[in-house]
């Protein structure tokens, strides 16, 4: 079992107490909560050193600074501790969890981020699973793991594949197009097939980013090119979230002439399903065909929060478009399923 664990608390539901106003952070009471709850000292969980953040922040204040922050202090820890654990609100975990597997580069431990719906001074409340799962977790089986995971309501997910999908429901995040990589009921089942393992030490290294301006768009029935020409001038990068398999409003020549004129200028574009489950396939429809020959590739399968926060990271690799362009398409940490070769 591995003994060290560092728990970076940022804020969220988990460590939340009632005041007159609502559920709100309070500084020092999660510590204090810990501590009075006698599972937190059982044999068989690893010994962790809990760090709170100032300010403790609700997850949808969250900001690429904040991601550059958590990732610096994982680094500064990384020689003394076996594994990290990160508690976060869930509104935004998908897109930190999704922006950390970039950042934390030749990573060789585990990090897996959790929080809860409902806070831990409830009596009825789903922190304490969650949050003893997770230590446990890192406790019998970090030793194995080097990835961003995310572990919540007894489901292991992969960090850049997760998707918020209920704001109510203890189930509130799901892999909608990569299995789970864990279930956890009375034991932990998992999926060592598909769980990135160490290959050698490495230290860890950060690349911050936010720099790049980058941004996303759903597609919707009647948007006006004026909107669409104003976000595109002042972009990077966009991330198309499309119809289907990858479709957008081909008759709609407005709409296609700015995508060309955005391409010709270096704007990065993508394209990605709206759908949960799917891949998009620009060529399998005269709809998403015009897509490619206007410029745009394809994010396959890709969350919105994974395609936004890589784009982000690839722009602080490379500032040429076309190699931003094949990145995108190419799985750099478990992110996409590449497609599968046309025969012949």
């Amino acid at each position: 079992m591995a003994g060290r664990i560092y728990v970076a608390y940022t804020g969220g539901t988990v460590g939340m107490r009632r005041t007159e106003h609502g559920f709100a952070p309070d500084p020092g009471y999660l510590e204090a909560l810990l501590g009075q709850i006698p599972q937190f000292s059982a044999p068989d969980v690893p010994r962790f050193t809990l760090r709170q953040y100032d300010p403790l922040l609700d997850s949808a204040n969250m900001t690429p600074w904040d991601w550059r922050r958590i990732a610096e202090d994982l680094k500064a820890h990384d020689d003394d501790h076996d594994g990290f654990l990160i508690l976060h609100g869930t509104d935004t975990m998908a897109y930190t969890a999704a922006a950390l597997s970039f950042m934390l580069e030749d990573l060789s431990k585990p990090v897996v981020l959790t929080g809860s719906q409902i806070p831990l001074c409830e009596t009825r409340n789903d922190a304490q699973e969650n949050l003893l799962t997770a230590l446990v977790f890192l406790g019998r089986y970090g030793h194995r793991v080097a990835e961003v995971l995310v572990l919540f309501g007894g489901h292991l997910l992969r960090g850049n594949r997760t998707r918020k999908v209920d704001a109510e429901g203890f189930d509130a995040f799901r892999s909608p197009n990569l299995p789970e990589l864990g279930h956890v009921g009375i034991d932990f089942d998992l999926r060592w097939d598909l769980i990135r393992q160490p290959r050698e030490r490495r230290a860890l290294s950060v690349r911050p980013i936010g720099a790049a301006r980058v941004a996303s768009l759903r597609l919707f029935p009647g948007m006006q090119s004026a909107h669409f020409e104003a976000l595109l001038g002042g972009v990077q990068g966009l991330v198309l979230e499309c119809y289907g398999a990858g479709n957008a409003p081909h008759r709609n020549e407005a709409f296609m002439s700015a995508l060309r004129a955005a391409h010709d200028a270096g704007v990065v574009l993508v394209a990605l399903p709206q759908p949960l489950r799917g891949s998009a396939d620009l060529s399998l429809y005269a709809t998403g065909q015009a897509l490619l020959d206007a410029g745009v590739v394809s994010g396959f399968d890709m969350t919105p929060e994974a395609a936004l926060t890589k784009l982000s990271y690839l722009f602080e690799v490379t500032s040429d478009p076309g190699e931003v362009r094949r990145w995108m398409q190419t799985d750099l940490r478990g992110e996409l399923t590449p497609p599968e070769p046309s025969a012949g």
